[in-house]
Parts: structure tokens; sequence; C-alpha cells
């Protein structure tokens, strides 16, 4: 298994499906199983998203999988998870898999970071950001949900009682301060950045649920984290600028991200615009 070195030093496996253009996702490849994969299933994810992505993409692409997000938060980058590492991280991810270009497809904050990746390199054949908003994203706003996160891990709170999936004011947060300081650094790396003015030359793809909106409360900066309603609102400037732009009628966050609901989107789009 190939083995790639971020730019903080450790170290991430990386696992390569299938044959043709080579397509990057970070995904976790493995099934996540036991209670981890119980508690997923409460909150709508699947435990085995990488796994059903890669089987539904390994027969007309060379799949390069690999878990970022799970890494980070093994692995914390508290001062150092900025755009400029992400993309040095994923073009070292890139090299390891011996890909001189390649695709991309993320999701929600790994859907941002394609787009940073896109800015910085000139290596990507095509780009698909699922659950994040290609212009008007939300940065302001996950910048004040990630400080509320950290402020709270500063200073932990034993659980009130049973997590209601769905419904954040239950959450008590139990991340160690590393791990939600990362993404403190991320978002105010993205402070001031304007995604209106970026323009790219590749093929890219946009998409997101319709109800893709999460109203936290004042605990969490109560602020709204609102995917749809940019995707919508900014379609014709999409369009205007390249993108195509998909919207899942009825899924929010979680469902818009499933195999089910992907796979006949981003499948077909590659196929005509990723050359063999």
């Amino acid at each position: 298994m190939p083995i790639a070195t971020l730019h903080d030093g450790s170290a991430l496996d990386v696992q390569i499906h299938g044959t043709g253009p080579s397509l990057l996702i970070p995904v976790n490849p493995v099934p996540v199983e036991g209670s981890h994969a119980d508690e997923m299933r409460k909150w709508g994810a699947d435990p085995a998203l990488g796994a059903a992505l890669i089987d539904g993409l390994a027969d007309r692409f060379r799949v390069i999988t690999f878990d970022y997000e799970g890494h980070v938060l093994r692995y914390p980058m508290p001062d150092t998870l900025t755009p400029d590492h992400l993309a040095a991280d994923f073009t070292a991810i890139a090299a390891t898999a011996e890909a001189d270009t390649f695709a991309y497809y993320g999701y929600s904050w790994l859907a941002l970071a394609g787009l940073q990746l896109a800015i910085r390199s000139d290596r990507l054949t095509a780009l698909v950001m699922g659950g994040f908003p290609a212009i008007g994203g939300p940065y302001a706003e996950m910048l004040a949900v990630t400080t509320a996160a950290h402020r709270m891990s500063l200073a932990p709170a034993e659980p009130a009682g049973e997590v209601t999936p769905g419904d954040w004011d239950s959450v008590t947060m139990t991340m160690p301060e590393a791990q939600t300081r990362q993404f403190v650094t991320l978002y105010e790396s993205l402070r001031g950045f304007d995604d209106g003015a970026v323009d790219l030359d590749i093929p890219r793809l946009c998409f997101a649920g319709s109800a893709d909106t999460i109203a936290y409360g004042d605990k969490w900066g109560g602020v709204t984290v609102d995917i749809a309603r940019p995707v919508v609102r900014e379609a014709a400037t999409l369009a205007r600028k390249g993108w195509e732009v998909r919207v899942l009628d009825g899924l929010d966050h979680t469902g818009a991200m499933q195999a089910a609901a992907v796979l006949p989107i981003i499948k077909p789009w590659l196929v005509r615009n990723v050359p063999a």
C-alpha cells in the first residue's frame, strides 16, 4: 500500500482501485465497524461510503482514496491546516500514487479543499464539489461554528444526556482542543477569500441537497450554515463561469453525500469530462 508523507511529516495510507484516468477522493476506503458505525447510522451517515464510491467508480477510473479527515482527527494539525498545506498534501498524495494529472471529488469541507487545490495546481483535469457552494460559500458562518467548538473544547462538559441525531444543541463537545483548533485555523486562513473571483479552465461540477441547511443554536455561534441557498441563488453565475450545477431535491447534507445520490451524478459527468 502506498504511503504519502504530508506537510507535517505524518504518513497517510493511500489505496488505489481500478484503471483509467486518475481520480482523487478523500474518503475512508475501509468500512467502519462496531459502535462507531452504529453512531454514524444514527446520524444518517454510511459507514461504508468510501467502499461504495470505489465500487461505483473503479470500473472506469483509477480511484485514489485516502482518509484525510480521519487522519487529521487522529493527528491534528492545529496551526498548519491551511489552504496551502491542503494543496501540498493532496499533491503529495497524487505523486505517491504516480498520478501526474488527476480529477478530484470532495464533499463538504473537502470540497472546499478541492477548490483551493484547483487554484494552486495545474495538474487537475476536473473538479467536483459536493455539499459546499463554489460561489457564496459560508466561510464566515463556518468560522463562527468552529470557533465555538474550539471554545467548548477548552472546557469540556459532561454529557447532559442522550444526543438526538440532527440536534446540535444536544451535542456535548468531546473533541480535544487541537482537533477543534485546526478547523479554526482553516477558516481563519480563508477569512476574506472571494470565491466569486475564482476563474478556472477545467471542467467542474457543483452539487448540493435542496435541504442542506443547518441552524446552530447560541452555543455553536447562533449562525445558519446554508449550503443549498447559495448553490441555487448563484446557479446562473456558476453556469456563466463554466460550472455545471445539480440540486438534489429533498436531501440534506448527509443525504446528499450518500453513494446512491452521488454516483448517478458524478460518474456520467466524469466519464464525459475526464479524458481517458
